[in-house]
């Protein structure tokens, strides 16, 4: 029954019963005598009562569901509250739970279609800069090699420099194009491509450590690809942000699922909003349905865990171990 009418049906009974008795044995003297007047107040008491906890037990789901409602977040998945109560109110949640699905659902499509997009407009960027700018530094190199065998010593020495120069700006240029088109994530699979990343990151300032299992389940090119650029966001952070020297990067099987991990001794996160990158990987784990935790590490630093689901234990291994 809703609880409109449960509230109505009960008053409605209190009122029925208050009337026939006035109207039977019961009386009310005039003036008032203190026994009625107590009695009066005793029972204007238990309506009073009985109403409060009725609309309490009632709308008590409505509350659950208020907080929920101000604390959804579409990048964090959690589980929808219970259809408890009766009538309008449990059609209320069921509805709210059926809306947050649906939501949910569209984000994830269009989320898809935008990391798709970006995917696409990476590739082309990648392309040009190797094919276009690339090729057109190659070829400044060769000819200021060929100018600087024929000049005299003293400008032969500045071109040397800019010939250094045009190496360096060469250099990364291919550098930016494979973290725009990671290609030996394609051609030797996501174990190779995460081995490489690390040893790309690793430098003076930073030491990247990885453990990759050798044999991992296949979940196709769009997991592999959001495992990859979530450890890439991670690193990066790490690397430019976060002022860490050490970065553990794990990727291990466990029961059911798949967990990558990259944990870093840097300042740590803390209480701003979070930026593109971290709610860029948000949308791609929502994308392949996995869990994606950010926490602070005791004694200082960030890790950043991504829970891949393995639909099939079975699966033949991908990648190269």
């Amino acid at each position: 029954m809703p609880l409109f009418w449960r509230i109505s049906l009960f008053n409605a009974v209190v009122l029925v019963t208050a009337t026939a008795l006035l109207l039977g044995p019961v009386t009310v003297s005039t003036p008032v005598l203190l026994t009625e007047a107590a009695i009066l107040t005793v029972g204007l008491a238990v309506i009073l009562i009985a109403n409060a906890v009725l609309l309490r037990i009632g709308l008590g789901p409505l509350r659950q569901l208020r907080r929920t409602m101000t604390t959804t977040d579409l990048l964090r998945p959690r589980a929808r509250p219970a259809v408890d109560g009766h009538g309008e109110i449990a059609e209320l949640i069921a509805t709210f739970n059926t809306m947050i699905d649906r939501l949910e659902a569209e984000r994830a499509s269009s989320a898809a279609r935008a990391l798709t997009a970006q995917e696409s407009e990476r590739h082309r960027v990648a392309q040009e800069l190797h094919d276009e700018v690339g090729q057109t530094l190659a070829a400044v190199l060769l000819d200021l090699k060929r100018v600087a065998d024929r000049a005299p010593d003293p400008v032969r020495e500045q071109l040397h420099q800019v010939q250094e120069s045009t190496r360096a700006s060469l250099d990364e240029i291919r550098r930016i194009a494979r973290r725009l088109l990671p290609g030996v994530l394609e051609e030797l699979g996501l174990a190779s491509a995460l081995r490489s990343l690390a040893a790309e990151f690793t430098g003076p300032s930073l030491s990247v450590r990885h453990h990759i299992e050798p044999r991992l389940p296949a979940l196709g090119d769009n997991a592999d690809l959001v495992l990859y650029r979530v450890a890439q966001e991670s690193l990066t952070n790490a690397a430019r942000h976060a002022g860490a020297t050490r970065v553990d990067l794990t990727l291990e099987r466990t029961e059911g699922a798949l967990e990558l991990s990259v944990r870093d001794n840097g300042s740590g996160i803390d209480d701003t909003a979070e930026g593109a990158g971290i709610r860029g990987m948000r949308e791609r784990a929502l994308l392949i349905g996995a869990g994606l935790l950010l926490r602070a590490v005791p004694g200082g630093g960030t890790e950043v865990r991504l829970t891949v689901p393995v639909r099939d234990p079975e699966a033949e291994p991908a990648g190269t171990p």
